[in-house]
Parts: structure tokens; C-alpha cells; sequence
């Protein structure tokens, strides 16, 4: 099974309803996925998702394509930085553990 975790910093509290559109469309293609399950949080700048998969192949499937690959394509102007990472494992982390594997080994796009 595969695990991807991201984290989300937006540039300013000001775009916190642009991020909100993206993920509503986001959740919606996610629901439809061959996704096992997903948990998101955040509040204003800063927010986290993680969701579990089957295979890599799963995720690349939902990432290349629909509401996802639009949102990034677009948010270069509303997002400070992406940060992502894809880990084997069975069942989801905890959040304090998932935000420390984000920040010591996840991989950063920023802008």
C-alpha cells in the first residue's frame, strides 16, 4: 500500500476561498478514485491531506489527471509552497507524524 501526504502553505489568508474551491473539486474527484481512504486538515495558510492507495499507479492516475492537475497548474499565484512525499505503509499515520515526515523528507515546491 502507498501513503502520500502534502502539505499546502498559501501565500496570504486572502486566498484561503480560491484554495477552498480548488479542494471542493479536488474532494469530488477524489471521492470517485480508486483512493482507500483520505483524511485533510488545515486552518487559513497551512494545510495538510493524507490519503492511502492501493499501488503507485492509483495515485499517478488521480494526481495527472481531472480537478487535481488543474489546481496545479493554477496555484502557482495563490501557494507558497507544495510539500509532498509517498511512503509504504498500511494504514495512515497519526498527524504529528505525518507533519514530521512532511518536514524532514518530503519534497518541497515552493515558489
Amino acid at each position: 500500500m502507498k501513503i502520500s501526504l502534502t502539505s499546502i502553505e498559501i501565500k496570504s489568508p486572502l486566498h484561503f476561498f480560491k484554495l477552498s474551491f480548488f479542494a471542493f473539486h479536488i474532494s469530488n474527484q477524489l471521492k470517485a478514485s480508486r483512493c482507500i481512504e483520505y483524511r485533510k486538515k488545515g486552518f487559513w495558510n497551512k494545510h495538510f491531506t493524507m490519503t492511502l492507495w492501493r499501488n503507485e499507479e492509483d495515485i499517478k492516475l488521480f494526481v495527472y489527471s481531472g480537478a487535481l492537475l488543474d489546481a496545479l497548474k493554477k496555484s502557482k499565484s495563490i501557494v507558497k509552497e507544495i510539500r509532498s512525499i509517498t511512503i509504504d505503509a498500511n494504514d495512515l499515520p497519526n498527524w504529528k507524524e505525518a507533519q514530521i515526515l512532511l518536514k524532514t523528507k518530503g519534497k518541497s515546491f515552493s515558489d
